[in-house]
């Protein structure tokens, strides 16, 4: 298929990639400055070395998140209406333009809960129905389920709600008999027998779910603007009454408000794909979409596990613009209910993004397409940096005489106050936000609690985030020795973890940190404190892991009105006929009290 324009981006585009490549090297060079200031002059130059580079790699994620968020805060608080700053005037639309196109809409799943999954859809169904646009869409599922028990009531649950729609909307239940390349196999096999009957095709998982007005709009802006060939809708979470999913999805919630506004800024027509909650064009993506094909070790084709940054990417490549619509709106999607089911799911990720090495070398990509891939990589070989130099540092103090031979004191407490400040911009920008608009603190239950909710969410942040550089750690060597990955199905329901589980999995987490802690606590126990900001939770990963699963705690938070999403405060007219958890305990405790 020929492209539908020139693949070269814009001056306007072309500057602000320039501008922002050189706010990052800048920055990087900066840092890298402090750390050499922070190191004694001592040191042996290998060390000196040794710890710059390791300290390199855990930058790039760093100070692209650091720049995003500083530019979206700025662009949100200069207009009320930012998304328009960043999208081109093709793809503006006031919502009442005629649908002209057909629209499938995938719902991907795998041994999933039929009876959930039903429970989302039918409120989506309905939407459409209401708005009189039902007829423009049809609903595929596309099942891989290899258990044949929910096989078996998949296909009689979807069966029965297809003839219950047949007069509204058709519905397609379809289930493979072969899971061949997971996710991205599924709808290659949808593409092949369906995908030339429509124009667009909505991709949901199985924990998604959006309102009938924001699937409406994504199609409007794809029909007003022929060269777009990837939509992606931004993605919120859920209300959860699990504790570890409210804290975990808090943070992300506010860190994304400004990291994705100022991504889009300059990613524009370069954007992501998320692989879920986006519409995409389909005669480009079937025509020019295919997945390479890796190779493992021993010569077997592998499948690509993270397959939407690499349809990301091929769609720029033939021509298409991939763009975010980088404002709340109606989309969302469940995140894990505990610790755990967040680590099973964060490794599947860890193990797609290093396929990326494989892939570099794909001809006629534009630069920003391999800056995203090396981004991609960076994210996940930056947790092993973290953990060599946690090692290093604590090992070199341990050995020291005295802190002072290793390090300038005053110099270190700057660069660990500039890393901490970096490390948590998004979430502070999107903090800022919330807190410099009364409209966006009152969505949010008000400045108090709002603050409140942040420092919980901050120090929980703090302990999980040495937990999650081990889990990526320990995971990369054991790929690196031949352990095979690969796609396990998630536990969506909220449920408690005993303490033999979480020991099974955290006990190495618990280890290293009492050896860590114990290293300066019996040598230079004044360092303790630098120490645990970057190694404490490895200490309490059990604790944490079992405590944030316990259901007392989640229904606890809700009664005080703590990390509460403005849809708990407010709830939205499509969410009350899914009777979440969450909003159902934060009713019962309104009309009590």
């Amino acid at each position: 298929m020929n492209p539908p324009h020139n693949i070269t981006a814009d001056p306007v585009i072309r500057l602000r990639r320039l501008i922002f490549a050189v706010l990052s090297l800048t920055t990087v060079v900066l840092m890298l400055y402090l750390v050499n200031q922070a190191l004694a002059s001592n040191n042996p130059l290998l060390l000196r070395i040794l710890l710059l580079v390791l300290f390199a790699l855990t930058l790039p994620w760093m100070v692209v998140g650091f720049w995003n968020a500083i530019i979206g805060l700025i662009l949100c608080q200069c207009s009320k209406d930012p998304a328009s700053l960043v999208l081109p005037s093709s793809m503006q639309t006031n919502g009442n333009e005629p649908l002209t196109h057909s629209t499938a809409i995938l719902l991907c799943i795998r041994n999933e809960s039929p009876a959930r999954l039903i429970r989302n859809l039918q409120v989506m169904l309905h939407g459409l129905a209401t708005d009189q646009l039902a007829g423009f869409f049809h609903i595929y599922v596309l099942s891989d389920t290899n258990d044949e028990g929910i096989a078996k009531e998949e296909r009689d649950r979807f069966e029965a709600m297809s003839t219950e729609w047949s007069k509204t909307i058709p519905i397609t239940y379809r289930c493979r008999e072969n899971n061949a390349g997971y996710k991205a196999g599924n709808i290659a096999d949808f593409c092949g027998r369906w995908g030339k009957n429509h124009d667009f095709a909505l991709v949901l998982d199985a924990d998604s779910f959006m309102a009938s007005h924001a699937i409406t709009r994504l199609v409007r802006m794809m029909q007003a603007n022929p060269h777009l060939g990837i939509l992606q809708g931004l993605v919120i979470g859920l209300p959860s009454s699990s504790a570890f999913t409210r804290l975990f999805q808090y943070g992300m919630r506010l860190g994304m408000r400004s990291y994705t506004m100022g991504s889009a800024w300059w990613q524009a027509d370069c954007g992501p794909y998320w692989g879920h909650n986006a519409l995409i064009r389909l005669a480009p993506f079937i025509a020019d979409c295919d997945l390479p094909i890796l190779k493992s070790r021993s010569g077997e084709p592998k499948p690509i596990l993270s397959h939407d940054l690499i349809e990301a990417i091929l769609m720029r490549r033939a021509g298409y613009e991939v763009r975010i619509y980088p404002s709340e709106d109606a989309s969302w999607e469940e995140n894990p209910p505990t610790l755990t089911e967040y680590i099973r799911r964060d490794l599947r990720w860890c193990e797609g993004n290093l396929q990326y090495m494989q892939l570099l070398t794909l001809p006629n990509l534009r630069p920003v397409n391999r800056t995203q891939l090396i981004l991609a990589i960076g994210m996940f070989l930056g947790s092993p940096a973290w953990i060599a130099l946690i090692l290093f540092c604590t090992i070199a103090i341990g050995m020291s005489n005295s802190p002072s031979d290793l390090v300038n004191i005053e110099s270190l407490s700057t660069l660990l106050l500039v890393t901490l400040v970096m490390w948590y911009l998004p979430k502070i920008t999107g903090a800022l936000d919330v807190l410099l608009r009364s409209s966006e603190s009152k969505r949010f239950g008000g400045r108090w609690r709002f603050s409140l909710s942040l420092v919980l969410e901050m120090l929980f942040s703090l302990l999980m985030t040495p937990i999650a550089w081990l889990n990526h750690t320990l995971f990369i060597l054991s790929l690196a020795f031949g352990q095979k990955g690969g796609w396990s199905a998630q536990t969506r329901d909220d449920h408690s973890v005993s303490v033999a589980q979480a020991f099974q999995q955290c006990w190495p987490h618990t280890l290293l940190g009492i050896a860590l802690t114990s290293t300066l606590y019996f040598t230079h126990p004044e360092t303790l404190p630098y120490g645990l900001l970057f190694f404490g939770g490895l200490v309490l990963s059990i604790p944490l892991v079992v405590l944030t699963s316990q259901a007392w705690l989640g229904h606890f938070i809700i009664r005080c009105g703590l990390l509460s999403l403005p849809e708990e405060i407010a709830p939205p007219p499509e969410l009350l006929p899914l009777q979440l958890n969450a909003l159902e305990i934060k009713s019962s405790t309104a009309h009590t009290s």
